[in-house]
């Protein structure tokens, strides 16, 4: 699997990297056990996680892994801070950017992961109650301390993310951002209007997650919802349903096309489409079992024609206007 540097820096991740959502709540400990073997045996390396994902479990089992499985030097692990478990959230608020609650977070992560540090610790979002020089200062106390190797963000806008990055290089000794890890795929391009560009102005990379459409870009809901699906429970269904709309559905058919003429699955297509977009390091993947896995690591490699990607480019391609393309006439 190809490596690519993340932003400026000299952190090499995997060209994909394994995403840990629900790991602790849909996948125990075996089955993460059998797929991080398959990722790191193929090649992979980035391995993503967040304090908050199945309520700190998904950082358990990962210890866990590390611990009997899996060595520590074959995985550049990522974990974010700054969400809010449900039972913490007060009157609506979902994150605590706070230098507080920030670093605690950061010493909770290390003693699930059962590690000293981490290789890429993000902030899950942005905070309005919390300046954001406040915020920022938790990251450099973090790789300060020998608890983190590099920072970045998660979530934020594009001005958002352009002041975070301009504040880091303002002052020698601040910690740089060298990643910005942000949904993107061919449903959700939106981030092209203004965050990826700051991105690539700041020397950041793009991290992607939900790179194949939560999973709508397999075409698996194309004649209905297997029962099996996310779409199907509880706790997920709302999260898949925006993307099972009409407008949404002719991009689906667009890669499916794409995917038959190839002769491989709509997941390569998908995959490979986020994976070679200007300034991605590595779409962040994820899989419920080792079988799903294996099948995407099979075709991680697929490369686009240019044709069939100005295609993609062209049927998915998102709305932009003024100020994006400029005032036009004055």
């Amino acid at each position: 699997m190809e490596e690519r540097r993340v932003g400026d820096s000299g952190l090499t991740v995997s060209c994909v990297g394994l995403g840990t959502a629900t790991w602790g709540r849909d996948t125990d400990e075996h089955e993460a056990a059998d797929q991080l073997k398959a990722f790191v045996d193929a090649g992979g390396a980035l391995l993503d996680t967040a304090d908050t994902y199945a309520n700190g479990d998904s950082e358990r089992v990962i210890g866990m892994v590390l611990a009997k499985s899996v060595g520590r030097a074959d995985v550049v692990i990522a974990t974010k801070a700054g969400g809010l478990a449900p039972h913490e959230r007060q009157g609506g608020r979902r994150r605590d950017m706070s230098r507080r609650h920030l670093l605690k977070a950061l010493d909770d992560s290390l003693d699930r992961l059962g590690i000293e540090h981490v290789d890429l610790w993000q902030l899950h979002g942005f905070d309005p109650l919390t300046p954001l020089e406040e915020t920022l200062s938790a990251l450099d106390a973090a790789v300060s301390s020998g608890r983190a190797r590099y920072v970045g963000v998660s979530n934020l806008t594009g001005w958002q993310t352009a002041k975070a990055a301009a504040w880091q290089a303002s002052w020698p000794g601040r910690m740089p951002l060298v990643s910005t890890q942000v949904e993107y795929s061919l449903l959700e391009r939106g981030v092209e209007r203004e965050v990826v560009p700051a991105a690539l102005d700041a020397g950041m990379s793009v991290l992607p997650w939900s790179p194949l459409g939560r999973g709508v870009l397999t075409g698996k809901y194309r004649s209905g919802i297997p029962a099996d699906s996310r779409a199907a429970s509880d706790h997920l269904a709302s999260f898949v349903e925006p993307y099972l709309d009409d407008a949404h559905g002719r991009v689906v058919h667009a890669v499916c096309t794409a995917a038959d003429g190839l002769g491989v699955s709509p997941l390569a297509v998908a995959l490979a489409w986020v994976r070679d977009r200007p300034g991605v390091a590595a779409p962040i993947v994820g899989a419920r079992t080792g079988a799903q896995l294996l099948g995407i690591l099979a075709e991680v490699d697929v490369e686009l024609p240019a044709e069939i990607r100005d295609a993609l480019d062209e049927v998915s391609a998102p709305p932009f206007g003024y100020p994006e393309r400029g005032a036009g006439q004055e």
